[in-house]
This record gives C-alpha cells, structure tokens and sequence, in this order.
C-alpha cells in the first residue's frame, strides 16, 4: 500500500497517489517505447503493486501494536530510502526550505495516522475489510479537492462518490462497531481519509521536490512521531515480528518504491494508476492464499462497487 506519488492528467481530480517525481522522466509521444520495454515497466509495476499490497498481509501477521509496527517499518524505509538517496546522489536531507519542512512535518503526522489505522483495521477487521476500506481514498480526494479548490465535482466523480458509499455499506458485516469485522472497516476508511490529505499535500511539494525527498522526511516525521509512544515495546518484540517489520520497511516500501518509480520512465502516468487500483485485489489474493482468508460475498461484492468507482474515475 501507499505507493509513491504519480502524477495524473489534469482530467483526473482523484486517484491512486498524485503527483510524479521530478526525478522520473515518463514515455511521451515523441519518444515511443518499445513493446518489450513496455512489458518489462508492466511487469515492473504490477511487482511493485503486489509490494504494496502485501503490507496488509504482513501487518496481520505481525503480534506488536499497529503504532510499534508502523514506526517500526519507517525506521527500515529512512534507512534504505537514504541510502538509495547516496547512491544517487541525492542525499534527502539536503536542500530544504523551510516552509517545505513544516509541511512535510504535518503531512508525516498525517501519514503516522494513516498507517497505524490502516494495520489496526487490518489487524481487527482481516486484510480484506481493511484494505477495501482505505481502497475509498481517491473519492475523500474528489471531495477535498472540490472543497479545496471551490469546485464543483463532475457527474463522474460523483458517480464515484455514490458507488464507494455503496460499496462500503456493502463491505460492512454489521452496522455496529461492536463487530471486528465492521470496526476494521472503519478504521480503513479512517485510514484513506488521511491518506487523501497527504495525497493532496504531496501534489505541492511534486512541483519542486524529488519524490524520494518527500517520501524519506514523511517517514523520518513518521518514526520521531511514534516513537515516544512506543520505544519501550521493541525491546518485547519477538524477532519474528522483527523480520515482518523489515519486511514492510524494505521490500513494501523502500523496494516496491525503486520498482515503482523505474517503470514510470516508461509507462504513462494513466497506465501506473490503474494498475496502482489493483493493489486491494492483489492483498485479497495474498490473504487467500496464505492465510486463508476468503473473502466473503459481501466483501466480493463491496470491494468490486469501490474498485470499479476508481476505475471509473481513471476514464478518460
């Protein structure tokens, strides 16, 4: 989950994360690429979407608090993402106005709420719920951007709107928070909610600085965020929830990322987020298969009206 941003057509108002990074260069009509390059930047992204969606999967199998979890998987992604940003040499630290460095501080708060809600309805609720439930983001991004922005939302967009609300109702088990199942939807809604804030936020900080940029201050927020509330629990943790935190710090975050934004010199912007709007199907699936978690038919049912809306809302 939470992919780096891309930079939709000015068409799109909402969708999977905005904003492409100053440091990608992306396939325009004057230079075709190959169809084996294609294929391979395909290929590329739908790994880099599994990456991303598999987090749920290891955020369920992990025993420690969605808050020890999370700052926990942004110390694994400082580290690598730095190290990356040397090998480069893009040292993220470096370069940084002021007014950018309060905003990244509030978009990093926001992001700490986006992730430790999204585990702990993944934790509570099942993989499932819980990533259908953050799925809905792109439609609270309609909706604060309209109300940001002063505009009104087009016909497509509230179709949007209306087949997420739908689909929500009818993802919930139960109409009362009492049920895990229902609770962990909440809690996955919670999640897009601030999700859709820092996606928002990330589409200003795209126009000047580097995606790695952004993403390594969020997550150095992140950690420094959580961890006065938290520091005490790692020395309890067992070390197979150790190999699971640095599972989600560097192979869902700091590898899918490097994967991801490789197959944007390629791909069209469109292309990367639909294939992004997989990532819900792809954390079903790991689920299934490794947990045994089948999803229900109401779940089946819910998740293919909030799907389908972003699908919609991606047309052209």
């Amino acid at each position: 989950m939470t992919s780096p941003p891309v930079k939709m057509p000015a068409s799109i108002k909402a969708g999977p994360p905005p904003a492409a990074p100053p440091d990608a260069t992306f396939a325009t009509s004057d230079t075709t690429p190959s169809s084996s390059a294609v294929r391979h930047a395909l290929a590329r992204a739908h790994i880099a979407t599994l990456l991303f969606g598999v987090s749920g999967l290891f955020g369920k199998l992990c025993q420690c608090s969605a808050s020890v979890l999370v700052c926990g998987r942004a110390g694994f992604a400082v580290v690598a993402l730095a190290l990356l940003g040397l090998q480069k040499g893009q040292a993220p630290w470096r370069g940084l106005k002021t007014n950018d460095m309060v905003g990244l501080v509030l978009t990093g708060v926001l992001l700490a709420a986006h992730y430790v809600t999204f585990f702990m309805g993944i934790q509570i609720g099942g993989v499932a719920v819980g990533t259908l439930g953050f799925a809905c983001f792109p439609a609270f991004t309609t909706l604060f951007e309209s109300i940001a922005y002063r505009e009104r939302p087009s016909s497509k967009e509230l179709q949007c709107l209306a087949l997420v609300t739908v689909g929500l109702v009818c993802t919930a088990p139960s109409f009362s928070l009492a049920h895990d199942g229902t609770a962990g939807l909440l809690l996955g809604v919670i999640s897009g909610l601030a999700y859709a804030l820092v996606t928002i936020a990330n589409r200003r900080f795209a126009s000047h600085l580097p995606s790695l940029q952004t993403t390594w201050w969020q997550n150095v927020v992140t950690a420094a965020f959580l961890l006065p509330f938290t520091w005490w629990q790692f020395a309890e943790l067992r070390a197979l929830d150790w190999l699971w935190i640095a599972c989600l710090g560097l192979l869902c975050s700091a590898l899918a990322y490097v994967i991801f934004i490789d197959s944007l010199v390629v791909l069209k912007a469109r292309q990367a987020a639909l294939i992004i709007t997989l990532e819900p199907v792809y954390a079903i699936l790991a689920a299934w298969v490794v947990l045994g978690d089948v999803p229900g038919l109401r779940v089946v049912l819910g998740g293919g009206l909030i799907l389908g809306s972003v699908l919609l809302l991606n047309r052209r």
